[in-house]
Formats: C-alpha cells, sequence, structure tokens
C-alpha cells in the first residue's frame, strides 16, 4: 500500500489569497452545502431564461432589479411546468438570492420582503426511491466480506456509513480521517447549509471503519480513497460518481435491485422509525431541519398503521 504518499488534499496552501465575488448568486451558493450547489446554480439558471425569455443566465440577469409582480408570476409559470417538489426547491434558490441581495445591499429590505413573498406550493409528489430489506443488505454486506481486496474492506465501510448513519453522498464524501473520534464511537459530520452533527457508531458500523482505517492508516486526508486494479490507494477524495459505481457493483453482485446513497438514507429513517425511535429524535439524527422532511423519508407501509392500531384499546367495558 502507498502509506508513504501524502494522502491531505483540499488543503489551502499557507498564506494563500482568496478570490471572494460579491456576486449575489455566488454568494448564495457558497451558503449551500457541495450536494446541493449545483442543483440550486440549474435552478437560478433557469429561472433567470424565464425571467429575460432566453437572454439571460444567473451571473448576467439583475436579480435586484426582479419586482414582485415580477417574482409572482414566475411562481405561476413554475408551478404549472414543474411538479410541486422541483417548483418548491426552485422558489427557495429564488428566497435565498433575494436575500443575499439585501445582504449585500443591493435592494431595501423592504423591497426584498416584497419580492421574495411568493406564497407556498401546494402539494407533494410521492417520496421516490425505496428502502431496502433486512436481507437486501444482509447480502450486499456478504459480498463486501467475500472481496478479500482492499475494494472489500473500503465497500464494506462504505455501505456501513451510509446505512449505520444516514449519510448523504456529499456527508461521506466530505468525511476526514480526523472526523473519526480518538475513542471511535463517533464521526463528525458536515452536513447541508454548513450544519454539523455528529454521527454515533454502532458496534457493527464501528467495526466495519476501523478496519478500513486499519488498511488505509491514519495520514490525515480523505477517509475514502479510490484503488488501482492492485488495490494501491490514490491519494485523492472519492467522487460522486465513483459511489454510485460502487453502489452498482456490489448491488449486481448481492442480486440485489439497483439503489441509490439516498435509499439508503431511506433504509435508515425508516427503520429507526420501525423500531419506535421517536420522529423528533430521528430528525436530529438524520440532520433534517424540520421535522416535515423527515415524514418524507418514511417509507412504513400499510402494516405500520395496522400494527399502531393494534395499541389502541376502546373502552367499551
Amino acid at each position: 500500500m502507498h502509506q508513504q504518499l501524502d494522502l491531505r488534499v483540499d488543503q489551502a496552501a499557507p498564506g494563500a489569497l482568496w478570490r471572494v465575488s460579491n456576486h449575489p448568486v455566488d454568494v448564495y451558493l457558497n451558503r449551500l452545502g457541495s450536494g446541493s450547489r449545483r442543483g440550486q446554480s440549474q435552478a437560478l439558471d433557469t429561472m433567470a431564461r424565464l425571467f429575460s425569455n432566453g437572454c439571460r443566465d444567473s451571473k448576467s440577469l439583475d436579480w435586484a432589479s426582479l419586482s414582485y409582480s415580477q417574482t409572482i408570476a414566475l411562481r405561476r409559470v413554475l408551478a404549472e411546468r414543474y411538479a410541486p417538489n422541483t417548483t418548491k426547491r426552485m422558489l427557495a434558490a429564488l428566497r435565498g438570492i433575494l436575500k443575499e441581495c439585501w445582504r449585500l445591499g443591493l435592494v431595501s429590505r423592504e423591497q426584498y420582503t416584497r419580492t421574495a413573498d411568493v406564497g407556498a406550493v401546494k402539494g407533494e409528489l410521492p417520496t421516490r426511491g425505496r428502502a431496502l430489506t433486512g436481507e437486501e443488505l444482509r447480502c450486499l454486506f456478504e459480498v463486501c466480506e467475500h472481496d478479500s481486496s482492499p475494494a472489500g474492506v473500503r465497500d464494506a465501510a462504505i455501505l456501513g456509513l451510509l446505512y449505520g448513519l444516514g449519510l448523504r453522498r456529499s456527508e461521506l464524501i466530505g468525511l476526514n480521517v480526523e472526523d473519526h473520534s480518538p475513542e471511535g464511537d463517533k464521526v463528525f459530520i458536515r452536513g447541508k447549509g454548513q450544519a454539523i452533527r455528529f454521527g454515533y457508531l454502532t458496534e457493527e458500523t464501528g467495526g466495519l471503519l476501523s478496519r478500513w482505517l486499519r488498511l488505509r492508516g491514519l495520514i490525515p486526508g480523505p477517509m475514502f480513497l479510490p484503488l488501482t486494479k492492485s488495490g494501491h490507494l490514490v491519494p485523492q477524495r472519492l467522487t460522486t460518481e465513483s459511489i454510485a459505481q460502487i453502489l452498482k457493483k456490489r448491488a449486481a453482485q448481492a442480486a440485489v435491485r439497483p439503489f441509490s446513497c439516498h435509499d439508503l438514507r431511506r433504509s435508515f429513517i425508516t427503520h429507526l422509525l420501525e423500531a419506535g425511535v421517536d420522529i423528533a429524535l430521528v430528525q436530529r439524527i438524520a440532520g433534517h431541519r424540520q421535522v416535515s422532511t423527515t415524514v418524507l423519508y418514511d417509507l412504513r407501509g400499510e402494516e405500520a398503521k395496522v400494527k399502531a392500531m393494534e395499541l389502541l384499546r376502546v373502552p367499551i367495558g
């Protein structure tokens, strides 16, 4: 293994100068987590084209000049063209950039409040994705266990953290070795919107991670690294595409129906709720800002309703 390599990446050189942009689009996107920037950047471009009849993108549109009548008209167009969840996400981007215009002194508080007051969008699409069964998860960990290469150890740890902590893909990719506590019982997670939380490791998940770190070494840097075909470490951070390929490969080997990182997060939340954990606590564990978001991840079916009603006793005699 190439343990002598310097695995520390993404570090600015001492004294490096940061280029700071005062453009409201850049300021808004810089406030978001890495997993949200691309989607919200695309949303801003889409809205800019709608505002300008296709003549402007998000960087060339003068967001500070928008009027209340324009933002209300945009809301109507978005609601007609897109699904409710997509419209809500795009309007969140609109409100976000209008707020940055106010923070940057480009508009008054009154103008920001007026133009951002577009109202909520009703309706909700069924949650996409699925929750994996216990048998499917067992098969996935089993194929990793039978893989004697370093990739088998790494992929088992990746699956363990995605399911065992309910991590978002961006949170997994952003983990560093130094985020693992010295006691080995928790990891430090950087969530959406710069939110931070601790993820507490079960005995099983902690064992999978410790096994990988013994193989990887404790040199500071990305927790999970690419591997060459011969099993050598590559000193760089895994990408979203490489994580997707790892899951695809292991699903095929385990004869498990294809699933995504977010499906493992859905499984984590659903299984905690099935175990009787209070939804407000699950919200905090998952790093959701609101319980209403956690509810969307609850994939318990009608059987859960039946079991719940069995707990009720009507005092008729």
